[in-house]
């Protein structure tokens, strides 16, 4: 168990679980307050409450429990799959679904939905957390992944996204009225030096920045929000998300990129990954999908026009 110690300092104030979250960016403030629930926080040896005041001067201790170890396991989940050969698949991954198990996320993901359905026949490249996962997306984005159920199949899919030769676009609602009908953003992505949680612009030069480009056109103006088109070169995390919030236009419905006040009722981002295409692993046969807008887009726009029109 590890025990993190913070002096406060003459001037700190307010609820005791808000400072600590200010003086641990690795810990989110919910995280603390289980810890101080299990009576992991504690000054001068006694166990404190979240709704404690600061204490200038004061000595806290958090014991940080050790990571328990997260296993993924089969799970009978219902999966919208595209497509399906002895190689691979094509999964239609809903809005709310995570793609991997992760601390806070431990069960209910496609990858313990894809080892139940594929027995878990599936590529090992990824690992025993990753099982087939060639490439992401977000728990709040829709739309199309790959998933490589042999290892050869893993490595072919995983070399053609090194060239940036699998073809990605993603439907998008942006903030705001772009100027142009199309443009790109090239500019450089990597943890944000101030949120470790978040993903940020940064200099060329800077430490862990990777290079990222995306394309976009306007499929539609409605009001103050545009419906646009993004095609991807590259594939950071978060890269259209910050990409477009770079340029002034965050996504619809994004709580962490976009206004404070953003649009509860989407459930995060209005973003889908709309066509995929890549070369077979197997055959070298072109293969191209292309997934439907779900409800909760076509509702959003459908309430857009309305409002345009009005």
């Amino acid at each position: 168990m590890e025990r993190l110690e913070l002096t406060a300092a003459p001037g700190d104030s307010g609820r005791l679980d808000a400072w600590l979250a200010g003086q641990c960016p690795t810990l989110s403030r919910s995280a603390l307050q289980n810890l101080i629930e299990q009576g992991l926080v504690t000054c001068g040896g006694a166990p404190v409450n979240k709704k404690d005041k600061v204490a200038p001067g004061k000595v806290y201790a958090i014991d940080l429990p050790d990571p328990q170890p997260i296993e993924a396991r089969p799970q009978n989940i219902p999966l919208d799959i595209v497509y399906e050969d002895d190689d691979l698949l094509v999964v239609n991954k809903p809005k709310g679904m995570v793609v991997h198990p992760a601390p806070g996320n431990p069960d209910g993901t496609l990858v313990n939905a894809l080892l139940y359905h594929c027995a878990g026949q599936l590529s090992g490249i990824g690992g025993a957390i990753r099982p087939g996962i060639v490439h992401r997306i977000d728990k709040d984005t829709s739309g199309l992944l790959v998933v490589a159920k042999n290892d050869a199949a893993h490595q072919a899919l995983s070399a053609q996204m090194s060239v940036h030769s699998i073809h990605r676009v993603y439907h998008a609602v942006v903030y705001g009225n772009l100027k142009e009908d199309e443009g790109f953003v090239e500019k450089w992505l990597g943890r944000d030096p101030r949120d470790r949680k978040k993903m940020a612009v940064l200099a060329e030069n800077a430490a862990g920045a990777k290079y990222a480009y995306t394309g976009w056109q306007v499929l539609e103006r409605c009001g103050n929000f545009t419906y646009i088109a993004c095609k991807l070169k590259t594939g950071r995390t978060h890269q259209i998300r910050v990409h477009m919030a770079s340029t002034g236009h965050p996504l619809a419905g994004d709580a962490v990129y976009g206004p404070k006040n953003c649009i509860k009722s989407l459930n995060g981002q209005c973003l889908h990954a709309k066509e995929l295409g890549f070369a077979h692993p197997r055959t070298g046969e072109w293969m191209q999908f292309d997934s439907p807008l779900p409800p909760y887009f076509t509702e959003f726009l459908t309430r857009l026009r309305k409002e345009h029109r009005a």
